[in-house]
């Protein structure tokens, strides 16, 4: 199994967004992310889902150190296509006294985040997002999820 990951300091987090879906009640937060690129300084915006990972966040503060694992993950509406960088596991960096190293719940591995994880996590990540593809090349489809979110 592939895994993306990235050191981070977070500079934002975001409101949280929530709703009630044919599958029933959904939370998620966005969070922004400052992370070295080289010599230079990049942001990213990323993203956990469901109520169990939002809580988990409220346990990071903007300037923590941490480290992500993650997933892109694309969708398709109304013939635009967006990308989501989907966290799935998080904990701090050079862990102080004050929060004992503490690693969230994200690591708990549930069936679900093994599900999450073991797959849906593409390969080749350029081929499964349209990144990379060149003309006369064909991308990976479209995962099958369905998505009554209109965003």
């Amino acid at each position: 199994m592939a895994s993306l990951e990235l050191e981070c300091r977070i500079l934002q987090k975001l409101t949280v967004q929530s709703g009630t879906s044919a599958r029933g009640p959904w939370a998620k937060q966005d969070f922004v992310v400052e992370y070295q690129d080289g010599q230079y300084k990049e942001k990213a915006v990323l993203q956990v889902f469901g109520t169990d990972r939002v809580k988990d966040l409220e346990n990071y503060q903007v300037g923590d150190q941490v480290k992500v694992s993650f997933k892109i993950q694309a969708r398709e509406y109304n013939n635009r296509w967006y990308n989501d960088i989907r966290v799935w596991k998080i904990s701090r960096v050079g862990g102080t006294a004050q929060d004992d190293g503490y690693t969230s719940s994200f690591q708990t591995y549930s069936p679900e985040v093994q599900r999450f994880a073991a797959e849906d996590m593409p390969q080749d990540i350029g081929a499964s997002t349209g990144f990379g593809v060149h003309e006369g090349q064909e991308a990976a489809p479209a995962p099958d999820t369905e998505d009554d979110l209109p965003f």
